[in-house]
């Protein structure tokens, strides 16, 4: 089963069309319409958008197709009521947000500004190197002169004129 064929699942689920699934999920229904048509896969966007409506569907199985489509922390509200999971959180929280605290530098305050010290870049020490000077020799060639002309006509004809020796 391929994640287009997990996504109608979904639909079915919500007895929605596609139209009205694209803008559960805030994607243009034309880029629905590509993913389930199988012309394109679906992005990580759609794909977490769907997920952050939907959050009763377990992240693995939209994404690979591995366990079952409900998640078992969900409960029965938002398992059946599509307004129940409007909130865009994640109920499975192994997955860490953006926000999160980071807990190496969680007991850290930055840097108190009235105690920070000026420190004075020091003079840039100048190269006394002799510069390099470079040459460039024009080797002339001997002066050509011209000995043949041929001019082409459209009647697949030529003449040919030849310089003075």
């Amino acid at each position: 089963m391929d994640i287009k064929d997990r996504i109608r699942l979904i639909m079915e689920k919500e007895n929605m069309i596609a139209g009205t699934f694209a803008d559960s999920i805030g994607v243009q229904q034309s880029t629905l319409s590509h993913v389930i048509n199988g012309r394109n896969r679906p992005s990580l966007d759609v794909v977490m958008k769907i997920h952050q409506r939907y959050n009763y569907i377990k992240l693995e199985w939209l994404l690979y197709g591995i366990g079952d489509m409900i998640n078992e922390n969900s409960s029965a509200s938002e398992v059946l009521s599509p307004s129940a999971s409007i909130n865009p959180s994640y109920s499975d929280h192994s997955f860490p947000s953006l926000f999160d605290q980071n807990p190496e530098n969680a007991g850290v305050e930055p840097e108190n500004s009235k105690n920070r010290k000026e420190i004075a870049l020091e003079t840039p020490v100048l190269d006394t190197k002799p510069a390099v000077i470079q040459e460039i020799k024009y080797i002339e060639r001997p002066h050509r002169k011209i000995t043949e002309i041929r001019i082409f006509f459209d009647d697949n004809t030529y003449e040919t004129f030849r310089g003075e020796k």
